[in-house]
Formats: structure tokens, C-alpha cells, sequence
């Protein structure tokens, strides 16, 4: 009776360990804590926020995987071609995340990255910025006919309403807000900065798109983010262009017959 009793102690104490290291033991079959870990890094990375609740979710979610998955197996659904081969998609997929992830881990942006590309950003979009608007019409003689209407007192704003082929600045009486001369087209862009605060085209201005009547309304300096405000979305570009290099050449390295 003794040595029962003691047979049955040292079971239990074996026992404790293997738990410790296990969230669950399921028909013999131990789930070990490691996926609990690993799933709750997945939960983690999407930005939900690890509460008691989403642990105890986890860990159910699974325990239930661990009955499914042994019911497929018995059902031998594991043997199938097509198991198979959504095993090997999803295998790849996961090694090449990890092949990604590791190479963005050894070649990160630095902060000398990112001061460099803003002040490409800065030297490219620096200058000034027009207020401008515009009437766009389909001939020369029709926006020949606008200037002098306009020139005679008629308002730019309730013509370019009237007549603007433009949907888009036509309803708002022609604005095109605040932009800098290399948003529009060099035709239209090269006619409008040369004209001063409150002036109007003399002349029709051609394009692909038509016949436009311009007027700038205001002239300021380039209203540009600071680094700070905009740092994180340089960080991201320039991380996946690092990344996006590094997939070409491992292409490019590549022999495919």
C-alpha cells in the first residue's frame, strides 16, 4: 500500500514539470507554451493590445486548434496532395517573411538616411507656391473672348462656374489652392510664374488639355513638413526601397530556366 502511494507521489511530481512547459495536454498530446508565445507576437504585431481576456482567447483558440488538428489527422485529411501542397505555400511564405525581416533587421535606416532624403524632399519641392486659378475651355477664340470679358469687368470666378471645361476647380470659380509650378504641366506652370500677385493671363495659354485663362491670386514661400513630423513615413519608404533592391537582386542573381 506504501509503495503504491509513493509510485503515485513521484507521478505527480514528474508531472509538474512537463505541465509547466505545456499550455494543455489534449487526448495525451502535449500543447506547448512556446505557441502561445508565438501566437500571442502575431496578436501583438497587428497592434491589439495584450489584455487578460485576448491571453485566455489565445490560449483557447489553441487548445481548439489542437482538437481540430487531431481530428483531421485521424480522418487522415493530412495525407491529401492538396494538404500538401498548401503545407509548402504557407512554409514558403513564413521563411520568406523571416528572410525579409532578417535582412531589415541587419540593414536598418539610419537617421543620416532619412536627413538625406528630406533634404532631397526640400530641395525638390522648396521655392514657392502659387494660389492660382484658371478657366479651361476647348478653343484659343474662346478664351481670347474671356479675357476681354474679363478685362471689361466681368468675374473670373462666375465664368470659370459657367464655362470651365476643368470639373474639378470649375464649381470652385477656377481655385486650384496652394501648389508649387512643378504640379502642373510646363505650359501651364511656366505662363503662370511669371505672373505677379493679382495678374492675368493677356494671352491664352495651350496645353493638352485646352485653352486656359490664368490668374494668381497669391505668392508664398513653400509651406514644407518639418523632418519630425514627417520622419516616420521616410523611415517606411526608405525601408521598403532597401528592401525592394534587395529582392532584384537576389532576382538578378538568380539562374531560371
Amino acid at each position: 500500500m506504501k509503495k503504491q502511494m509513493l509510485s503515485a507521489a513521484l507521478v505527480a511530481l514528474l508531472a509538474v514539470p512537463a505541465l509547466a512547459q505545456n499550455l494543455a495536454v489534449v487526448n495525451g498530446k502535449p500543447v506547448p507554451l512556446s505557441r502561445v508565445k508565438a501566437l500571442q507576437q502575431q496578436v501583438e504585431a497587428s497592434g491589439r493590445p495584450m489584455t487578460p481576456e485576448v491571453m485566455d482567447q489565445i490560449k483557447q483558440e489553441l487548445i481548439a486548434r489542437e482538437v481540430f488538428m487531431q481530428e483531421a489527422r485521424k480522418r487522415g485529411l493530412d495525407a491529401s496532395e492538396d494538404y500538401k501542397n498548401q503545407l509548402e505555400l504557407a512554409r514558403q511564405t513564413i521563411l520568406i517573411r523571416q528572410l525579409f525581416a532578417d535582412f531589415q533587421k541587419k540593414n536598418p535606416v539610419t537617421d543620416a538616411d532619412i536627413k538625406a532624403e528630406y533634404d532631397k524632399f526640400v530641395k525638390e519641392n522648396g521655392g514657392k507656391e502659387y494660389r492660382a486659378r484658371h478657366i479651361l475651355v476647348e478653343t484659343e477664340a474662346d478664351a481670347k473672348a474671356l479675357i476681354a470679358d474679363i478685362k471689361k469687368g466681368g468675374n473670373f470666378e462666375e465664368l470659370a462656374k459657367k464655362v470651365s471645361k476643368d470639373p474639378g476647380s470649375g464649381a470652385n470659380g477656377g481655385d486650384l489652392d496652394w501648389a508649387a509650378a512643378g504640379s502642373y504641366v510646363p505650359e501651364f506652370s511656366n505662363a503662370m510664374v511669371k505672373l505677379a500677385k493679382g495678374q492675368m493671363t493677356d494671352a491664352p495659354v495651350k496645353s493638352q488639355f485646352g485653352f486656359h485663362v490664368i490668374r494668381v491670386d497669391d505668392v508664398r514661400d513653400a509651406q514644407l513638413p518639418k523632418l519630425e513630423e514627417v520622419k516616420p513615413q521616410i523611415a517606411q519608404q526608405l525601408q521598403q526601397q532597401k528592401l525592394s533592391a534587395y529582392q532584384e537582386g537576389l532576382r538578378s542573381k538568380a539562374k531560371i530556366q
